[in-house]
């Protein structure tokens, strides 16, 4: 993958008020709305074209100073057919919000380091499910200009249209924008998605919470995630990128 858009590298010497201003850029230039390749249900399949994963960890250096770990696969029915990776030192603490400054530079490199071309790129993160409509998903694709999806395991922002307890396997909600979120009320901005649900009622399984990040729409989002789904609440390209940063870690 190449950078088409380097005005957009999640510069971390950036004041908070420059990172939020250039959030509501990104927003401004992503693309929510499908321009992707292939049919959604096919996608990551062994007849369908690649998609990719990516994930991200941490660790601290001799010294105290912490690095951010990014493994992204590039994934084709459930196996993994090219593995990439990058560490950078991570310069801005954790802020709600600005996740993007503190673990983007690690992401791009990972995924700019990958050779094949994924038809589209799961993120550990939010994507329009934000403040300012632009998490590191839309960080990432807008930057990219690659069609990527925020795969988030809590909810940032917006307002559920319905209880999301005890949903059945492959049951969604849409997520929509509230007081919170630049979009205007009502905007239909993710769902939440049941991957996996146990069969008892004494035991639940949480759903994710996935958002468009560029050049897909918030329903298509979560028919990619749903179809990438193989019997673990994670999508299998998220879930294997997570494995592959804890290895590096």
């Amino acid at each position: 993958m190449e950078l088409a858009r380097p005005r957009f590298l999640p510069d971390a010497d950036r004041s908070r008020g420059e990172m939020e201003a250039l959030q509501r850029e990104l927003a401004a230039e992503a693309v929510f709305t499908d321009d992707l390749e292939g049919d959604p249900g096919r996608l990551g399949t062994h007849s369908g074209p690649p998609v990719a994963g990516v994930d991200q960890t941490f660790r601290e250096r001799e010294g105290g100073a912490e690095e951010a770990v990014s493994a992204a696969v590039l994934v084709r029915g459930g196996r993994v057919i090219e593995r990439a990776s990058a560490v950078r030192e991570t310069a801005v603490p954790y802020i709600p919000g600005l996740l993007s400054f503190r673990e983007g530079e690690a992401v791009l490199a990972a995924l700019q380091a990958l050779a094949g071309e994924p038809a589209v790129t799961l993120v550990d993160g939010s994507g329009r499910i934000h403040f300012r409509e632009a998490g590191l998903a839309t960080h990432v694709g807008v930057t990219l200009d690659t069609p990527t999806v925020g795969v988030a395991k809590n909810l940032l922002c917006g307002q559920p249209r319905r209880s999301v307890d005890g949903l059945e396997e492959g049951e969604r909600v849409a997520i929509e924008a509230d007081d919170d979120v630049s979009a205007p009320d009502g905007t239909v901005i993710g769902y939440a998605v049941q991957t996996r649900q146990f069969d008892s009622p004494n035991r639940h399984v949480n759903p994710v919470y996935v958002s468009p990040g560029h050049r897909v729409s918030a329903a298509t989002a979560a028919e990619v995630v749903l179809a990438c789904t193989a019997g673990y609440k994670l999508p299998e390209p998220t879930r294997l990128a997570d494995a592959a940063a804890d290895d590096l870690r």
